[in-house]
């Protein structure tokens, strides 16, 4: 079930780690907020829960989930490059 809320007149998507929980302790999280948005861990862990930098409500925009969504795919092919390599 999609969970989006309206916060300045953008819709933001807060169920993203709900979505992930098959993958979510498998991934380095810091380097993706670090590589892929050139944010802090900290940023992308508040993005992760749902909840903005003061605690609020918050979530992905759809351009971030855009953002995360090609992450996770270029990470995949990595993982799928080095595999096919051994």
């Amino acid at each position: 079930m999609e969970i989006v809320m309206k916060r300045n007149d953008r819709a933001q998507i807060t169920d993203v780690k709900k979505r992930l929980s098959a993958i979510y302790m498998k991934i380095t999280w810091r380097e993706i907020a670090l590589d892929y948005f050139g944010k802090s861990p900290s940023w992308l862990y508040h993005k992760l829960d749902g909840i903005d930098g003061n605690g609020g409500k918050g979530g992905f925009t759809q351009d971030e989930l855009f953002t995360l969504k090609g992450a996770l795919l270029d990470l995949s092919n990595k993982i799928r490059k080095a595999a096919e390599e051994l």
